[in-house]
């Protein structure tokens, strides 16, 4: 079965109906035919982005499909992770990596998963016949 990973950014889009890639991110997880993947880590940026950003009421809302397993996969990042990212992060003055963004790496490496919406926004192509579940 396929698997997404889906960063901060593309949840946030997904959150965010003024988002310029709203609808686009929208699409991509309803139609994606495999299950979507996020962190732990991504969870708590994406509720506390919402939360400062959005309101209360999108933070839950966002919140709510990212804990639903029938919708998400909600990877939890191991010690081992956390030293593997910092690693990273701390090898990578040269970029603008958050210490999120370091786990998320770690986590598509040893899950050879591709990503939605990590440091480039890319989007994957859709397959208009297949509808996933999640509210607008």
């Amino acid at each position: 079965m396929e698997r997404l990973f889906v960063d901060t950014s593309a949840w946030f889009a997904f959150a965010n109906r003024k988002d310029p890639q709203h609808a686009r991110v929208r699409r991509a997880l309803r139609e994606f035919p495999g299950r979507l993947v996020t962190t732990n880590y991504i969870f708590d940026e994406t509720v506390s982005l919402c939360l400062y950003r959005l309101g209360h009421q999108a933070a839950i809302a966002a919140g709510s499909v990212l804990m639903d397993p029938e919708t998400v996969d909600l990877v939890r990042v191991t010690a081992e992770d956390d030293r593997a990212a910092w690693k990273h992060f701390c090898n990578r003055s040269d970029q603008r990596f958050s210490f999120t963004d370091c786990t998320s790496f770690v986590v598509m490496r040893v899950t050879s998963l591709p990503p939605l919406g990590v440091a480039g926004r890319t989007y994957p192509k859709v397959r208009e016949d297949r509808s996933r579940n999640i509210p607008s």
